[in-house]
């Protein structure tokens, strides 16, 4: 009979493995009430004894495949069309498992810090929306914190519908990109939750994107660092084995002074190989908290992050496309959608017309990372709070990511955001500056709480954009629409050569808009 030490350990196996049947182990992402990417081969995995043959059956096809000697199997169901009508997913093994309630329609990654894993609980209105959150065709999975050296494998979570009782503890921006996508598109929603406040860029970045920016110097750091230790590497192999020596011989040493009556020695500190001991060390996070979700099917992934990088500029740019890339290459999916938040206002207004204070060169960089294919950025300058880090509107900031999946990767005839600067021109004392994204025409606009934009007509006086000659001395311009342009100028600068808007901490005041009601990014035309 299994000792109360065996059903011990079988049942701390069990809380790690996710759904574990006899013999067979499913990874936690394949659950009840799940999603299933619709339009896209479908990747179904799991492990089982080696060799075992593994039959995958889903609305009406069936395929087959074979585990390998590490026992690990893997299978692709056929593209599927979307469905809200709740199905079964069985898998035949060692054991017949059963899913129950399997939808097909959109999926989505949801990661970054805080104001990402801010809760529908915490954000606007909260009783008011988890009382109006009855979409049972809304499905949310929450990846729980696991910083690892190693690659997960899988993690301990259940996906759960969304209502009433549920909905409050939903990602606030994934739940509300999510129900504007479902207002728009109709189908199944899967939202897979991982994140977790406070962490920088670099945790969640995979080796594979480090390798793709091994210009940088930082890169080519955390590259050294991760192989010294990496078993698969020579260099690595060494120090794991030089540190299992060291623990062997310790173990001896301390059994003998045991016997002895004696205290032990202290434990060799050789013995700890890793690549760090904290949650903001390079890969770590992703090898806790998004490896064990590849290669699920996705349609692409949403990112709020930056305020603990919020000193950088430029290195935030290059490790941004690392991400990005990154994600992409493991994946494996091709270049999917990746859409981000460019950091709210903060902090006090100092109002110096040169700026460059704050968050101001880092959303500069969020604003320049544009140039990676298939990407987009939600502009949120107007709906932060000055004493907050975490701004309770995050419907706009949801609605704001929609927007540019529902223009780019859903093809509706809409403009994907506000405007966003395109080139500069400069003729006589003036600089036109030119804009991709105004939609149905450029405006000096206001936006207060959730309510919508409104257009100020009476006294209407562009602010923040500031104008600089080759002394590099920056004045508030004067700057006013004209057509689809902005004309930027001033007496003391009668040769201009940049122009900046917004690009501080806290632009208050800030006011550019298209007639869509969405606000125009900072930015900068120099690169003093």
């Amino acid at each position: 009979m299994p000792s109360k030490i065996t059903f011990f350990v079988l049942f701390l196996f069990c809380s790690f493995c996710g759904i574990l049947y006899a013999g067979m182990e499913l990874p936690a992402i394949f659950g009840n009430h799940m999603v299933l990417q619709r339009d896209k081969p479908i990747p179904v995995w799991g492990w089982c004894e080696e060799r075992r043959e593994v039959k995958v059956s889903f609305a009406g096809k069936t395929v087959t495949g074979k585990a390998g000697e590490d026992g690990r199997w893997e299978v692709r169901l056929p593209p599927m069309q979307a469905n809200a009508q709740g199905r079964e997913l069985t898998i035949y093994g060692s054991e017949k498992i059963t899913l129950i309630d399997v939808l097909v329609g959109e999926v989505w990654v949801c990661s970054g810090q805080s104001n990402m894993e801010w809760s529908v609980n915490g954000a606007l209105n909260p009783i008011e929306e988890r009382q109006a959150a009855d979409h049972p065709i809304i499905r949310h999975i929450k990846v729980p914190k696991i910083p690892s050296d190693s690659h997960k494998r899988n993690f301990d979570a259940k996906w759960q519908v969304c209502s009433p009782a549920t909905a409050g503890g939903f990602t606030a921006v994934g739940y509300y990109f999510g129900r504007s996508l479902m207002g728009q598109i109709d189908v199944p929603i899967g939202l897979i939750n991982s994140s977790w406040g406070g962490t920088r860029i670099e945790p969640w970045m995979p080796i594979e994107g480090y390798r793709i920016i091994t210009n940088q110097g930082f890169a080519q750091e955390v590259i050294k660092r991760v192989e010294a230790v990496d078993p698969s590497t020579e260099q690595g192999k060494a120090r794991h084995l030089a540190g299992i020596k060291s623990m062997r011989d310790w173990i001896e040493e301390a059994e003998r002074a045991v016997q002895a009556g004696d205290f032990p020695p202290a434990r060799p500190t050789a013995a700890q190989v890793g690549i760090g001991t904290s949650h903001q060390d390079p890969t770590r996070l992703y090898r806790g908290m998004i490896h064990p979700l590849v290669p699920y099917a996705i349609r692409g992934a949403i990112w709020y992050q930056g305020e603990s990088n919020g000193n950088e500029g430029e290195t935030y740019y290059h490790k941004k496309h690392g991400l990005v890339k990154g994600w992409r290459k493991v994946w494996n999916q091709g270049d999917f959608p990746f859409y981000w938040v460019q950091l709210a206002n903060f902090t006090n207004d100092k109002k110096t017309p040169q700026g460059g204070d704050g968050y101001a060169k880092i959303r500069d960089a969020e604003r320049k990372a544009l140039d990676i294919p298939n990407s987009g950025m939600a502009v949120i300058i107007d709906i932060g709070e000055t004493s907050d880090i975490h701004p309770k509107n995050k419907q706009d900031v949801g609605k704001r990511l929609a927007q540019w999946a529902l223009a780019k990767t859903y093809g509706l005839e809409i403009v994907p955001s506000g405007p966003l600067y395109e080139k500069m021109e400069v003729k006589n004392s003036q600089v036109r500056i030119h804009f991709s994204h105004i939609g149905k025409g450029l405006i000096i606009g206001e936006k207060n709480g959730l309510e919508p934009t409104e257009e100020i007509v009476i006294d209407a006086k562009l602010e923040r954009f500031a104008i600089a000659g080759k002394d590099r001395v920056w004045v508030w311009g004067n700057a006013m629409i004209d057509g689809d342009t902005v004309v930027v100028s001033h007496p003391d600068v009668p040769v201009p050569v940049a122009v900046r808007y917004a690009f501080s901490a806290n632009p208050l005041g800030a006011n550019l808009y298209n007639r869509e009601g969405f606000p125009a990014s900072p930015f900068r035309t120099d690169d003093w």
